[in-house]
């Protein structure tokens, strides 16, 4: 009898062993299975391409690798160059995962409070634009987020962007309603914007700025892979000082004239900025407003 209890003994014991074997088996399978799943995800964000389109002036509609949409100083219905259908249609944009304004001046702010509220998105600007546009009832409360320069956001999965310094000012105009007439409000100071992709391409979207010593320490800093700079000159730099700036200070692989054709006063061209910046390694791509460009 004693040798019958010791070989059931036995048998129990192996059979847990056996079940046990059979689940941990069983759980790394399904482990494997799940990251077969969700790996072919992650990686065609992060080989997936960056589509960049150009509305005029400074502002772009980014599609991520990841498939969001970040909308960047959504000067439409106002642009003398803005393409169909958007200068007469905002809503032809489609969703907008991501709003990003530089400064309040008209030609950057443009639609962007049309935007957010039309679509509930959250308007991402400099701390001093963004509260008066709520105190004043431009923008519910609830759609403004402020940041300064320096500070980060990570308003999507995969996405980072960091306001840093533009050599630029900020004035907001507003019709008061109950006047009709038009005032203006100070709006703090203007930023530019690097915005790194799912992928960790970043951009830099300068804004509207005039040259400055620290460009060096924000390209040593972020090591922006593409620069969109402005280059028409009057109220930012003209196409010498951005080539300046370029061959001086930020050495990135590819640079963007922007800020350029749409105001008669800012009469910098591509073709003087091209000039300006022979020995320069940066690849200048040259964009046409309605043009889209991938990376």
């Amino acid at each position: 009898m004693q040798t019958l209890h010791r070989s059931l003994s036995v048998l129990t014991q192996a059979g847990h062993k056996l079940t046990a074997g059979i689940g941990l088996a069983l759980a790394l399978s399904i482990g494997i299975g799940l990251s077969s799943v969700s790996a072919p995800a992650h990686a065609q964000a992060a080989a997936g391409k960056t589509e960049l389109y150009w509305f005029g002036q400074a502002g772009f509609k980014i599609k991520t690798p990841g498939g969001k949409t970040i909308v960047i100083d959504p000067w439409l219905t106002g642009g003398p160059k803005t393409p169909a259908p958007y200068k007469t249609d905002i809503s032809a944009l489609g969703k907008v995962d991501l709003l990003l304004v530089t400064h309040a001046h008209v030609d950057h702010i443009g639609d962007a409070p049309a935007i957010a509220k039309t679509q509930n998105t959250v308007l991402y600007g400099p701390a001093d634009m963004v509260t008066p546009l709520i105190t004043l009832g431009i923008l519910p409360a609830n759609l403004g987020h402020r940041f300064n320069k320096t500070g980060h956001v990570n308003p999507l999965p995969g996405i980072k962007v960091t306001a840093v310094q533009a050599e630029h000012s900020s004035l907001l105009v507003h019709n008061n309603p109950a006047t009709g007439k038009n005032e203006s409000h100070p709006a703090g100071e203007a930023v530019g914007y690097i915005i790194q992709l799912e992928n960790g391409f970043k951009i830099w979207h300068m804004g509207d700025t005039g040259l400055f010593g620290d460009m060096k320490f924000i390209y040593d800093r972020y090591k922006p892979d593409l620069v969109l700079i402005p280059i028409g000159g009057n109220f930012t730099m003209d196409p010498e000082d951005a080539a300046y700036g370029m061959k001086t200070w930020i050495p990135a692989k590819m640079v963007i004239p922007i800020h350029h054709g749409s105001n008669p006063l800012a009469k910098g061209t591509p073709a003087e900025f091209i000039e300006a910046m022979k020995g320069s390694s940066s690849k200048i791509i040259v964009m046409t407003e309605g043009q889209t460009v991938e990376f």
